[in-house]
């Protein structure tokens, strides 16, 4: 609850007469955390605290805060180049960032298309196929088939193609048809068998299922999306905003399993989390659906800020930093300590179920109070998101799902402190 003595000259108090926050119930949660600096994986607020950033601050900050590459990258191309439209012209960053993406990404994607935020890309991704079908002559095809429990952001293709329980019940009349499977290469069969000509394709996050919980699943499963879409002709849009760059322990969900999308979402750690953008990828198929003499054939999507030159100067710098510093490898080690320090840890401890861990990402279930039901509404995140901040370690559990996801920055000391801590917020919640 805010916290009514609040000076209204203070950051607080200025801060609550005018902003509002994100995912954030301002009738309910305490005041924001007044952040005045950050550094590798510290952040240290207004009063002196420090807090380990053991969530990446959304998942985003990917090789640790003000990294000075990165901090460099953007101080020497917005003194250079700060903005340019990018209809009708080009840039050195925006061609050399969209040759490396090409270059390391899943074989086939051969085309970058430049925004600024995660659910844009997959608004991209999913225009761009509705779109190519109705160039194709084959408008039926309008329903995508995604995974129970998906999140693809906030925009409206996103929200719809996410599950609608609990983020978007308000808007759901207004979503566009979706088919929703447990991710199971069986039931994603079925699916697309019954919706015969009306299936447009397969929307889903590869591995890692974010917002929904930190759902995980095996490679095995993305093998058999590949086979399912081959068989069917339908295109795979894989959406690895989250989980892209090395959070799974290789540079790409896609890569652990063997196989490449026919559209891919990039975002958060494209820029190592330090400047809003991101792209969607496509293979030269879908992009030549557009390609035609008639203008109204085109893609009509862009925004002012389309391949900003200084957020494409500072993702090639993360890119470099993912190849020489070895990100997915140093997230893979840093991972797999934490799970190993809360496997002893909590392995008498009562209310505790499915510990699990995809590269750097650490989740387990926390039992909920009784009374309650398991999800993004359990009374227990914000309980818990206060106890761990008292310890010294940012954490923001998603309902009764508890996880860590910290950058590569993390040192085994900060790794055992987020395990301690988790630990200690497993215990309190099953009190």
């Amino acid at each position: 609850m805010t916290s009514p003595g609040a000076d209204p000259r203070s950051l607080i108090g200025r801060d609550r007469a005018h902003l509002w926050h994100p995912f954030t119930q301002h009738g309910t949660e305490a005041d924001p955390l007044a952040v005045e600096s950050a550094l590798g994986s510290v952040l240290t607020l207004e009063d002196g605290r420090e807090l380990i950033d053991a969530i990446s601050s959304w998942w985003a900050c990917l090789h640790g805060h003000s990294h000075p590459r990165i901090v460099a990258a953007m101080t020497e191309q917005v003194g250079k180049l700060d903005h340019v439209l990018f209809a009708g012209a080009t840039h050195a960053p925006a061609v050399e960032l969209a040759e490396r993406l090409v270059a390391c990404t899943p074989a086939g994607l051969s085309r970058v298309f430049f925004s600024d935020n995660g659910s844009t890309a997959v608004e991209v991704a999913l225009k761009m196929v509705i779109q190519s079908w109705l160039q194709r002559g084959e408008g039926r095809r309008r329903v995508f088939v995604a995974l129970e429990g998906g999140y693809h952001g906030d925009t409206f293709g996103a929200m719809a193609a996410g599950d609608p329980d609990p983020y978007f019940l308000p808007f759901e009349p207004l979503l566009f048809e979706v088919c929703r499977v447990p991710p199971r290469g069986e039931a994603l069969r079925e699916a697309l068998d019954g919706l015969g000509e009306r299936a447009a394709g397969v929307v889903l996050e590869p591995l890692v299922q974010g917002a929904g919980g930190m759902r995980m699943q095996a490679p095995a499963f993305l093998r058999e999306v590949r086979a399912a879409c081959d068989d069917t002709g339908l295109p795979w849009i894989a959406d690895e905003v989250m989980c892209g760059f090395g959070r799974t322990g290789s540079l790409f969900a896609c890569d652990r399993a063997g196989v490449a999308p026919d559209l891919l979402c990039l975002a958060k750690g494209l820029t190592g989390g330090a400047f809003p953008l991101s792209v969607t990828m496509a293979t030269e198929p879908v992009f030549e659906t557009f390609v035609s003499t008639d203008r109204l054939r085109a893609f009509f999507h862009g925004h002012t800020f389309t391949a900003n030159p200084v957020g494409c100067a500072v993702a090639l710098a993360s890119l470099s930093i993912c190849e020489e510093e070895r990100t997915p490898q140093r997230l893979d080690a840093i991972g797999r300590r934490i799970e190993g320090a809360l496997r002893g840890s909590l392995e008498s401890c009562p209310g505790v179920s499915d510990l699990r861990r995809t590269g750097g990402i650490v989740a387990v279930d926390l039992a909920v109070p009784s009374g309650e039901c398991a999800g993004y509404a359990s009374s227990l995140a914000p309980r818990l998101r206060a106890l761990a901040i008292e310890r010294g370690v940012l954490l923001r559990p998603l309902g009764n799902v508890l996880y860590a996801m910290p950058p590569a920055s993390t040192s085994e000391d900060q790794c055992d402190r987020i395990a301690e801590v988790m630990a200690e917020l497993a215990r309190a919640a099953a009190e």
